[in-house]
């Protein structure tokens, strides 16, 4: 009896392994690109292994031309196709409009796709952010400051007047906050 009881107790526990070794779960250690679909972006943007900071830096030298500078961000999470990216629009100086996709798990590059800017820009020109005193890359650093150590994953340049402002959402630790970077560098909200 104590044999048949010990024998079944072995076979239930090997079952239930096999069935918890079976069940998917996100851990934060895993990629973003493999992170809960029904997880929010922000959060899926906060366990992501590279920031906004960094991926700007790989966008912007890409291309031939110099001088390109980022000015819209927007993370995505990874869909049937795509790992989660990055879409980095950056501008050079003649007018052209590259959006560059880096992969937020390996910080490289993997996609190019020239836009055109007419259909992007209503306002805005290429001059405004070769001129801006203080670049998307500086206002990224601002904002997560501003938000208290969150992680910024996405920025929207707006013109201001004559000069160019930023729009960036944060990742913090239990919600997403939004701040407003002015031209000067001066937070906005």
């Amino acid at each position: 009896m104590i044999t048949r009881l010990t024998a079944a107790a072995g076979l239930l526990a090997l079952s239930t392994g096999l069935a918890l070794a079976q069940t998917p779960t996100a851990t934060p250690a895993e990629p973003a690109s493999k992170a809960d679909s029904n997880l929010k972006e922000w959060q899926v943007a906060k366990a992501a292994k590279v920031g906004l900071a960094q991926a700007l830096a790989t966008a912007e030298s890409q291309g031939d031309e110099k001088g390109g500078r980022a000015i819209d961000a927007d993370f995505e999470k990874a869909g049937s196709k795509d790992p989660a990216h990055y879409a980095i629009k950056v501008v050079y100086p003649s007018g052209k409009l590259v959006e560059y996709g880096i992969n937020a798990d390996t910080g490289a590059l993997y996609k190019t796709e020239n836009q055109p800017i007419e259909r992007y820009f209503t306002r805005l020109k290429a001059s405004d952010f070769q001129n801006a005193k203080t670049s998307l890359k500086d206002a990224l650093a601002i904002a997560e400051q501003k938000a208290g150590g969150g992680k910024a994953y996405e920025a929207e340049v707006e013109k201001d007047g004559s000069a160019v402002q930023y729009e960036i959402k944060v990742a913090g630790a239990d919600k997403e906050q939004e701040v407003k970077v002015g031209p000067d560098g001066k937070v906005l909200n």
